[in-house]
């Protein structure tokens, strides 16, 4: 049997790049910058290392520069918002770049997984990178594992960096230390000493948006109002949303008080963020900083919401008479109606809403806006004549009606219960956690605290419920007579701001028959 013979056949392109062995064309690269913060202190650092990835790159007389992709202030545990990473990964996909530059594996990404399926991907289409500070060039055949043990490293430094930062967060809201995103806060400044301090032009804002909402009007009819003014928004843009004015009608640091924790990120890669139900512990800071809003104004608003909430009948705020017009057949509201729209006759009257639904329509009138004003008056003048006894029963009355000494001495003790309480459950459960108990005994010592903690928290909950509707109560009361107060003799005609300030809701029976129940809750047939 003859010798076998084996002829070698040299290869003569590279396999990554599909260009012959022996060519010298210079290699296209791209270099990658990123800082992870968008403060002063970063800035020198990202321009720092713009230029010295041009220059790098430009020295090298085998190398073509292309171009130096960068993202400042983004952070690198994922890559999904990286614009400029993105861009650049597209480029070396098109074929438009054979080499990537970048500091380190960090600097690439902290995401294993991210990091491995691009680097991979690059590979197929014969684009290498380069991690300055490892030393690693991704076609070396030691690249991909060196590279997997870094992104690793890298990816559980993020975790610690997450971990540090929410503790440092956690801690600052256990210090009752209030941080809030001043760009698209509206009403307050950073003060010198990082504190909230109020913006006297935008808190003008602020105030009208109260005034509005308790004087009758909607969020939508708000964020209307406001648009229509030119007001620009938190985010300082010109088209106010409802949601934007639900959020400061029912922020709490409106009125110098501050829930903090109300979110919480759930994945550090991801940064998902979730809003805490109970997972993690809140904090309550009062009194943190200056309030823009009273707290008894703030709460007559919490108050307000949710009577508009509960209400039978869907509220509505377009008109200084929309939602304040009751019809006594079926107790839904007047709403308003225009007839002759297109004539000169043209007007506008008020009719129950749901005189023509159902099988018995209602029996009760329209009013046109002169004859719920006329009812007003009589209804007003019967109020003023009795002015000064109703201003000394007050008096007399409001220590009873609505202190609440009381009740804030019993919610401070139920507070001081729920601490006590929570503290050993914890202690329990570490107890379990080191030492093996009998579980049956850990688990009715355990029952036993939480429902303790429950029922206190109950209670707290009712509690500060009532605090809150008394101290509501008691503004909204000293408001109406306030107003009666300033009142010199009768009226002879309609007053808007006798209107919103006394009335409640009027409630019309027949055409003679028109009753008005005041904010103090005495009721006059006009």
């Amino acid at each position: 049997m003859s010798k076998k013979a084996v002829t070698v056949i040299p290869a003569t392109i590279n396999r990554f790049t599909s260009a012959a062995i022996t060519e010298t064309r210079k290699r296209r690269t791209a270099g990658y910058a990123r800082v992870s913060t968008d403060n002063d202190d970063q800035q020198s650092s990202y321009i720092a290392q713009v230029d010295y990835y041009t220059n790098y790159i430009q020295e090298r007389e085998d190398w073509e520069f292309v171009s130096v992709f960068t993202d400042e202030g983004i952070s690198a545990t994922s890559t999904a918002k990286r614009d400029g990473f993105k861009k650049m990964i597209e480029e070396a996909l098109a074929g438009n770049i054979d080499l990537i530059v970048t500091k380190s594996v960090s600097r690439f990404a902290r995401n294993t997984v991210d990091s491995l399926s691009t680097i991979r991907k690059l590979k197929e289409h014969g684009v290498e990178v380069y991690f300055q500070k490892e030393e690693i060039w991704t076609f070396d055949g030691k690249g991909e594992l060196l590279i997997t043990i870094m992104s690793s490293l890298a990816q559980e430094e993020a975790r610690s960096i997450s971990e540090n930062v929410t503790w440092g967060k956690r801690k600052r809201f256990a210090d009752g230390k209030v941080d809030v995103p001043f760009k698209r806060f509206l009403g307050y400044d950073r003060g010198e000493d990082g504190n909230l301090v109020i913006n006297e032009d935008e808190a003008v804002t602020v105030r009208l948006i109260y005034q509005l909402f308790l004087d009758g009007a909607t969020p939508f009819t708000i964020a209307k109002q406001l648009t229509n003014k030119g007001i620009p928004t938190p985010g300082g843009k010109v088209q106010w949303t409802v949601s934007t004015v639900q959020s400061i009608l029912t922020n709490e640091k409106m009125k110098g008080d501050a829930l903090l924790q109300k979110k919480y990120t759930v994945d550090f890669l991801t940064k998902k963020q979730k809003i805490n139900e109970g997972e993690i512990p809140q904090y309550y800071v009062e009194n943190s900083h200056p309030a823009i809003i009273e707290p008894a104004v703030f709460d007559m608003v919490q108050l307000e919401f949710a009577r508009r909430k509960n209400g039978k009948k869907r509220y509505s705020g377009t008109s200084i008479f929309a939602s304040r017009i009751k019809c006594g057949s079926c107790e839904t509201y007047y709403g308003a109606k225009v007839w002759h729209s297109t004539s000169k006759y043209r007007r506008t009257i008020y009719q129950c809403n749901g005189k023509f639904k159902g099988a018995e329509k209602c029996g009760t009138p329209h009013l046109t806006e002169d004859t719920i004003k006329q009812h007003f008056i009589s209804a007003v003048n019967k109020l003023l004549a009795d002015k000064a006894e109703i201003i000394t029963n007050f008096a007399l009355v409001k220590k009873d009606l609505f202190g609440t000494t009381d009740l804030e001495a019993e919610r401070a003790e139920l507070q001081s219960e729920m601490t006590v309480t929570a503290e050993l459950i914890q202690q329990v459960i570490e107890e379990n956690a080191r030492t093996a108990l009998d579980q049956s005994e850990y688990q009715e010592r355990y029952d036993g605290l939480a429902a303790r903690f429950e029922t206190a928290k109950a209670r707290h909950e009712e509690v500060s419920a009532l605090v809150l509707d008394k101290k509501a109560r008691d503004k909204l009361m000293t408001a109406f007579i306030t107003a009666l107060g300033k009142q010199d003799g009768l009226i002879a005609e309609f007053d808007e701001r006798l209107w919103l300030t006394l009335v409640d809701f009027a409630t019309v029976y027949s055409e003679d028959d028109v009753r008005f129940t005041f904010k103090n809750g005495l009721e006059l047939q006009a």
